[in-house]
Parts: structure tokens; C-alpha cells; sequence
């Protein structure tokens, strides 16, 4: 570990529902929750004044509802997330060549590498900027640690939040982290840390005191290591510039199990589609496809196919997935189904079978959907969720560029705004079929700044 807090760790706050707030003016200081909005949808992301209710990331959207029955609910718009994202990498590449992206809104950064900090002072310093440029450019709160370690930057950033910068100055992490509970530690899950409360080890520093062979004992070889360094604030991992894409997937897990061996056909060809999307959104192919069976007993199963060259075509990632489902036995029920491609290149042969023609214009056609959210959508919400979904963007004829507030029974109701509004936007219904109403663009958070 370095003698300086030159690793950074920047965390975008609620970044989902902070760039719905940003875009709507109507939303900003208002609860809201994003995800998917069947009867089946998680929570991707809630903003700070919809976790006052209890909602967090991963709940299911119906318990979400429940908690906070007034918020605002919308349909993630992953190609807007991802442009801003892009904005704020490149502020940080433009820190150091030493930037290791962990999702849309996170990343570490090594600011010793470039000289652009070299102890805590500079280091603040360049946190600070960091945080203004990102408010400029994107309209946004970033919360930002600074630490010698990644594991200690990530905790100063949680600590951070929301919109602040918290510094872990060297010498000071074992009195720190010791008073703080053992999830606090990457790695320390649920289980895991239910398992160290039955064995009395509640805090960091009771992880010291139990010491490395008690650790060993209680959780193995490798992972007892691993905590008890983390404990001691031990962390040598370097910053990553590229975290290479092995694969892409995608996976829904089932409320109740699908026993119908025709529903699980269709589910799974409705997951080779949805995996394409995010593969073709990535710019990537692959020559890998990969099943993922978990069934009613918990037992998973992982069946994979390779191709004589790399693919992004529906039909053959459909027609590989349904192959593969035919070596698994699902007659006592399927809990999760997912399906992933592997063995990913930047470019696509073409031709790989010849049905793969014959089906490339269904394929064209249902790529051009909305992409889907994380939960089945039922057939008869289908049509309109696709086309208007909660929170997507409209422009009409008349009245200009607005927001999906909602829809249903053959009617869509809009919000005329803009990001860069003074005040909340008119709401007016509309005919779902009114020719003068079109789906449209995303406009920039922060006027006259290209997303």
C-alpha cells in the first residue's frame, strides 16, 4: 500500500434516478425509482428522497410501491445513462491513463500515475475539481474518496455520500476501520457476515482480534486471508486500466418456478434477444453461447455451444439457446433461466447458418424494440410499454419535447419539459395512436453540453 491517498474512487449518486431528476424538471427533489414495472421488476435505482421510505436497489417494485406509493416510477433509458457515463470517464482519463471502470457510475483512478496528485493536499485538490467538472458537464453529484488503498478509496466514497469527498489519510486506517461493522469489508456479504456474528466477530476490529487462523477456520483458506488482511487495511491491488469484457448475459429469476416446457422455450428465446441487444449495444459479437438453468431443487446447470465464427445475430443466438435447452430436463420446474455469449470480438462474420437469413428480418424487426427492463412484460402491455414506456421521451407536433408520465387503456399522458426548463412542465393526454406524437431523443442534461 502507497504512503500517499492518491487512489481515487469516484461513486455517481443514485445515478439512475439522478439523471431522470436532472432531465425533469418536475422530478428534482421529488422520490424516484427506476427499474422495471411489471408485476415481476426490481428497483435499479432510487433516489435519495425515495430511500427516506425505505426503497433501495434490487427490492422488488412491487414492496417499492407499497413503501412509497406516491414516487415517481419510470423505465430505465440505458442509452442516455451510458452517454452520460461516457462524459465522466472521460473526465477521468483526462486525470490519468490508470482509470478502472466498475460499472456506468463508478471507477478508480491512480492519480499518482500521471503526477496529477502526490499527497493529500494535491490529491483533494484534484477530488474537488473533479467533483465541479462533473457538476458542469453533466449536471451531476459525484461523491469521491480518496485513499493508498482501492478497498479504503471505495469506503471513503460510501462514507462520502451523498455529494461529498471524503480523505483516508495514511496512518489513520486502523482507527478507522476498526469501530466499523464487518460488512463494511468487500467480500462480507450476508451470509458471510451472519456466520461471523453467530462466531461473536461483529466489527473490524474484532476480525483483528480473532486473528488470521480463527478466520482460516471459520471461513477458509482463502477467504480467512483475505479478511484478515482487509481488516488490517492490507490492500496491494493496483488500478486496472481495462477491465476486459469476457461475456455478456442476461437472466431473470421466476417468482413462482415455470413447470410448462413450451413457456420455458419462449423465455429463453425472449433472453437470447434481450442478450443480443446488449451485445450489438456493447459493438460486440461472439462465437460462445452459454444457457443457464437453475431448477425448482436450486441445482444450476450451464450448457454452452460454440460457433464456427463470431455472431450477433438473433436468430443464431436464438436458435443455438433452444438447442441447448434441449439437453436440460425441466419437467420439476425452472426458477431462473439466463442466457449469455461469450468469446466476444469487435466484429461479426457473417452468414454462419443459413436459417440465420432467412430470419434476419424478424430478427431486424424485434431488435428495434425498447430494450427490455429486468422482468417480464405481459403480452397485452406489450405494444404500449414499448412504445410509450414511463419516463421516455416524446416530442409532439404542437407542444414540443416531453416525458412518458404514463399510459394505458389507449391513452398516454405526457409531461412537457426540458432539462433546461425553469419550471415544471403542462401535462396533457394524448391518443396513443395521435400521429403527432413521436418517441424522441434524449436532449442534453446541461443545455448547450452534448451527451
Amino acid at each position: 500500500m502507497r504512503n500517499a491517498p492518491t487512489i481515487l474512487h469516484l461513486d455517481m449518486d443514485a445515478f439512475f434516478a439522478s439523471v431522470e431528476q436532472a432531465s425533469k424538471p418536475s422530478l428534482r427533489g421529488k422520490a424516484v425509482v427506476v427499474g422495471g414495472l411489471g408485476p415481476r421488476g426490481v428497483v435499479a435505482t432510487a433516489s435519495y428522497e425515495a430511500r427516506v421510505f425505505g426503497v433501495h436497489s434490487a427490492m422488488p417494485m412491487a414492496q417499492a410501491r407499497r413503501l412509497a406509493p406516491n414516487a415517481a416510477y419510470l423505465v430505465p433509458r440505458f442509452g442516455l445513462y451510458r452517454s452520460v457515463s461516457e462524459q465522466v470517464m472521460a473526465l477521468l482519463r483526462g486525470l490519468s491513463p490508470l482509470v478502472e471502470p466498475l460499472s456506468l457510475d463508478e471507477a478508480f483512478v491512480d492519480l499518482e500515475a500521471a503526477g496529477a496528485a502526490w499527497d493529500g493536499r494535491s490529491a483533494r485538490l484534484v477530488g474537488e475539481g473533479l467533483r465541479t467538472d462533473i457538476r458542469t458537464v453533466t449536471g451531476l453529484c459525484g461523491s469521491v474518496g480518496l485513499a493508498a488503498s482501492k478497498m479504503l478509496a471505495k469506503i471513503a466514497s460510501e462514507q462520502a455520500k451523498p455529494d461529498g469527498l471524503v480523505l483516508i489519510e495514511p496512518g489513520t486506517e486502523r482507527a478507522m476501520l476498526g469501530p466499523m461493522p464487518v460488512r463494511i469489508l468487500p467480500g462480507v456479504g450476508p451470509a458471510t457476515g451472519d456466520h461471523l456474528r453467530r462466531a461473536g466477530i461483529t466489527t473490524v476490529d474484532e476480525i483483528a482480534e480473532a486473528g488470521e487462523d480463527e478466520l482460516v477456520r471459520l471461513l477458509g483458506k482463502a477467504h480467512g486471508h483475505a479478511l484478515y488482511a482487509m481488516a488490517l487495511a492490507h490492500d496491494e491491488r493496483p488500478v486496472v486500466a481495462e477491465r476486459e469484457t469476457k461475456s455478456v448475459s442476461v437472466e431473470d429469476t421466476y417468482d413462482v418456478d415455470i413447470h410448462d416446457r413450451m413457456r420455458v422455450g419462449l423465455e429463453v428465446q425472449r433472453l437470447a434477444d434481450r442478450c443480443v441487444r446488449r451485445l450489438r449495444g456493447a459493438g460486440l459479437s461472439g462465437r460462445t453461447i452459454v444457457l443457464k438453468v437453475r431448477r425448482y431443487d436450486f441445482s444450476t446447470l450451464t450448457r454452452s455451444e460454440t460457433l464456427r465464427g463470431p455472431t450477433d445475430d438473433p436468430a443464431v443466438v436464438r436458435e443455438a439457446a433452444a438447442r441447448l435447452l434441449e439437453s436440460v430436463d425441466t419437467t420439476g420446474g425452472v426458477r431462473l433461466l439466463g442466457v449469455g455469449v461469450s468469446g466476444l470480438a469487435d466484429y461479426t462474420q457473417e452468414d454462419l447458418f443459413a436459417q440465420a437469413q432467412a430470419a434476419a428480418g424478424e430478427g431486424a424487426a424485434e431488435l428495434a424494440a425498447e430494450e427490455d427492463v429486468a422482468e417480464p412484460v405481459a403480452e397485452q402491455e406489450a405494444v404500449a410499454e414499448r412504445r410509450w414506456p414511463a419516463g421516455h421521451d416524446v416530442r409532439h407536433a404542437e407542444y414540443g419535447h416531453g416525458w412518458v408520465q404514463g399510459s394505458g387503456l389507449g391513452r398516454v399522458t405526457v409531461r412537457f419539459e426540458t432539462p433546461g426548463s425553469s419550471e415544471p412542465g403542462r401535462v396533457r393526454t394524448f391518443r396513443v395512436e395521435d400521429p403527432e406524437l413521436e418517441p424522441a431523443e434524449p436532449l442534453p442534461l446541461v443545455p448547450g453540453v452534448p451527451a
